[in-house]
């Protein structure tokens, strides 16, 4: 009897590991005849787009917001950890939100830093979520430049110019600027610095004549941030995507995800934008 029920037992066996490739195929065809329609169609319905580190250029966030006004994208989250950047393409982030805002919700998730021009990007959003031990704030304008004079005298070098226009040269690093300069520049400033308050104000619903609260560049804590307006609610990554799954309805969210190749090339092309703007950056105006 155990000799019977022995070769009975090897024989299955036997059996299995010589049809093993076709076994599983057919079970993998079965599962998936078999497997309810919903999951066999199913596509990705939410989407988290990045802005991390400084901001040199908006190109990408701009494609990527692309891609989830044509995708099956019921929402969107902005993932953010940025200490801010350059003026414009802030803007262009932000308005590309405020777009983005009219055909489906997005929720804006400060992970660690959301200051200047990171701020500036996510304010159109329908709702920002604050990790507990962020950074908020720093709604202010600053221009870089340098004065190499003495540096410039001690090597020799002498400048040549020729120039049209009073203020064609404001900016320059080779002398120190003169008070009409520094008036123009002021000037500017003032300008982006107005733009900056005003679309704050318009998108977080707050008063102009209580900027000193929220913008001079004071910088907040995720709490405070909350008290003065900036930020709707304090908590973590797992609040903001179940408050995005909640405004889009979604009742079987599916992430988007990205491709690892592309993750790693856009980590290099970051570094490098970087390190380049580090040496050739020469006089910006920054949020």
């Amino acid at each position: 009897m155990f000799k019977a029920i022995y070769k009975a037992v090897t024989g299955v066996l036997d059996f299995i590991k010589n049809y093993f490739f076709i076994l599983l195929a057919i079970a993998i065809i079965l599962a998936y005849i078999f497997a309810p329609q919903n999951q066999k169609n199913a596509k990705p319905n939410l989407m988290r787009i990045d802005i991390v580190g400084p901001i040199l250029q908006s190109d990408k966030f701009l494609k990527k917001i692309d891609e989830a006004n044509k995708d099956n994208i019921k929402g969107v989250l902005v993932y953010i950890n940025s200490p801010g950047g350059l003026v414009a393409p802030s803007v262009e982030m932000s308005y590309a939100i405020k777009r983005l805002k009219q055909q489906k919700p997005v929720v804006v998730y400060a992970a660690g830093t959301m200051a200047s021009g990171s701020y500036y990007a996510g304010i159109w959003a329908d709702k920002i979520v604050a990790n507990p031990g962020s950074i908020i704030g720093s709604i202010g304008v600053i221009f870089d430049g340098f004065n190499i004079s003495e540096l410039a005298k001690k090597l020799g070098i002498k400048e040549q110019i020729i120039k049209m226009g009073k203020y064609k040269e404001a900016g320059t690093f080779m002398r120190a600027w003169s008070k009409d300069e520094k008036k123009e520049l002021d000037r500017v400033l003032k300008d982006t610095y107005n733009m900056f308050v005003y679309d704050v104000a318009k998108a977080r619903g707050l008063k102009i004549e209580d900027k000193d609260k929220f913008a001079d560049a004071h910088i907040f804590t995720a709490g405070r941030a909350e008290m003065v307006g900036l930020v709707d609610e304090v908590g973590t990554i797992y609040n903001a995507e179940q408050d995005l799954i909640k405004l889009s309805g979604v009742v079987e969210p599916k992430w988007k995800k990205r491709d690892k190749f592309e993750k790693y090339l856009d980590k290099l092309l970051d570094n490098a934008i970087s390190k380049v703007s580090s040496y050739f950056g020469g006089l910006q105006s920054y949020f």
